[in-house]
């Protein structure tokens, strides 16, 4: 069993790439956001090559590689490119999400039971080169056995629904989605999986979810870039780090 430790941040850097991409050419650099989250005191940065390349760029994850003093956590589906992406880099993590091109983000877990059989050879040469394999999955008892079967060491708990249901004011959805993350991060441990939580975290969600023991890491993006806007990005991720620390106690 995986000892329980203290509460990682990690930073997700794409929608810095999403406003670059917006206007084209070469600012703001998402590489510049990843170096500043690092000094701010994040424990990880996180970046999503999609087979579209809608945001972060292979160049990105260059750049990344060559840059970073904190590990890289390369967000990627399970085909045969971003395999081969992921194999000549060598990041510390990988996490496999789902991937749908119409979606603007990514709207749910990985199915890992249905493709149990493909899932396990897929990941296998990446955990051979060194990359710790993450799956990003649902709260659901099933998705987690099958993610352990498969040698995957992280899951990553999809934490959207949840806070979804906390901001449209749906709160008896919201405490049942909170409590499946709870009991499926404590299921998840007791199998000697790491777990890690993020999509959709705010100011107003994080602290219920930092405060399970047996989460290690949140990973948060989309609301840091753009609170960012209004307090700056170092600050923006140093509230977000006094929150877990609190929640954390």
């Amino acid at each position: 069993m995986t000892p329980l430790g203290s509460l990682r941040l990690g930073v997700n850097i794409d929608h810095v790439a999403t406003v670059r991409n917006a206007r084209g050419g070469d600012t703001p650099d998402p590489l510049r956001a990843a170096l500043m989250a690092q000094e701010a005191g994040c424990d990880g940065i996180t970046a999503h090559l999609r087979e579209d390349r809608r945001h972060i760029s292979d160049a990105d994850i260059e750049g990344l590689m060559e840059v970073l003093n904190v590990p890289l956590n390369f967000e990627m589906a399970a085909t045969e490119e971003m395999q081969q992406i992921a194999l000549r880099h060598r990041p510390h993590a990988v996490c496999i999400v789902p991937e749908k091109r119409e979606e603007r983000t990514t709207e749910g877990g990985l199915e890992v039971a249905r493709e149990e059989n493909k899932l396990a050879h897929f990941i296998a040469p990446l955990r051979d080169a060194g990359c710790r394999v993450s799956i990003f999955i649902g709260a659901d008892q099933r998705q987690i056995e099958a993610a352990h079967r498969i040698g995957a060491q992280v899951i990553e708990l999809h934490s959207g629904a949840y806070c979804d249901a906390h901001h449209e004011g749906r709160f008896d959805d919201r405490d049942r989605e909170l409590e499946a993350l709870r009991e499926m991060s404590a299921f998840a441990h007791g199998l000697g999986l790491e777990v890690h939580v993020g999509h959709g975290l705010t100011y107003e969600t994080v602290q219920p979810v930092a405060a399970f023991p047996e989460v290690m890491e949140l990973n948060i993006g989309h609301f840091l870039i753009g609170e960012a806007i209004f307090r700056g990005l170092q600050p923006a991720i140093a509230e977000m780090r006094r929150l877990m620390d609190d929640a954390r106690g």
